[in-house]
Parts: C-alpha cells; sequence; structure tokens
C-alpha cells in the first residue's frame, strides 16, 4: 500500500483564505493610502503565503489574482478619475512596476503583470 501527502493547498483552504480577504472589503478602505493598505494588508498575506507556498507556490495565483481585484476595485473607488476599470489596472500595473515589493503577493510572482486582473 502506498500513502502519499499532497503538500500543496487545497481546494478548501484557498476558498477559506478567500473568504478571509473577502470579509476585509479593501475597496471600502478609500480612508488609507496605498502604503496603508499594503502595511494593513502584508503580515496576513505574507503568511499565508510562507505556510501554503512552501510547495507548488504556482497554486496560489487565483488568491494573487483575488487581491488584485480588489485593489482595482480600491482604485476606482479612492480615485474617481480612473473609475474605468482598465484605467485602474495600468495604475496598478504602473504601481506593482514602480514598487514591486510593496505587496507581499507581488513578491511570489516572477512578474506582476501575470498575476493582474
Amino acid at each position: 500500500m502506498f500513502l502519499a501527502v499532497d503538500p500543496g493547498i487545497s481546494k478548501d483552504a484557498l476558498k477559506r483564505i478567500g473568504r478571509v480577504v473577502r470579509s476585509w472589503h479593501l475597496h471600502t478602505r478609500t480612508d488609507l493610502t496605498f502604503q496603508e493598505l499594503a502595511r494593513w494588508v502584508n503580515p496576513k498575506v505574507a503568511g499565508w503565503i510562507n505556510y501554503y507556498g512552501r510547495f507548488r507556490p504556482w497554486e496560489l495565483i487565483p488568491f494573487m489574482v483575488r487581491i488584485n481585484a480588489y485593489l482595482v476595485r480600491w482604485i476606482r473607488k479612492k480615485y474617481k478619475r480612473l473609475a474605468a476599470k482598465r484605467k485602474a489596472l495600468a495604475k496598478l500595473q504602473e504601481i506593482a512596476r514602480r514598487y514591486p515589493r510593496m505587496f507581499a503577493h507581488w513578491r511570489l510572482a516572477p512578474t506582476v503583470s501575470a498575476v493582474l486582473v
């Protein structure tokens, strides 16, 4: 008999951390600056990445895409001139190129644009 352990993140764990991220309501936190938002989000996200991303980190890509989608929604809500999704996405890509280590989940991806919505 052969028993194997799958060290990657399970679908249930991915759903659970997705629900936690959704419960943060990032897009409504327009009172925070981008740096404050990063300081608030990074400890939690870095912990999940360190725990679940040890083996098979590419399985966390849906999680990173979800966080980036919330960041795009935050930009659209905070800056009315960037209300168009294309403009907000371009702004997030510009910020990611300028400050590639601002968010913990941006460090995991080889290119940040690969995990942007």
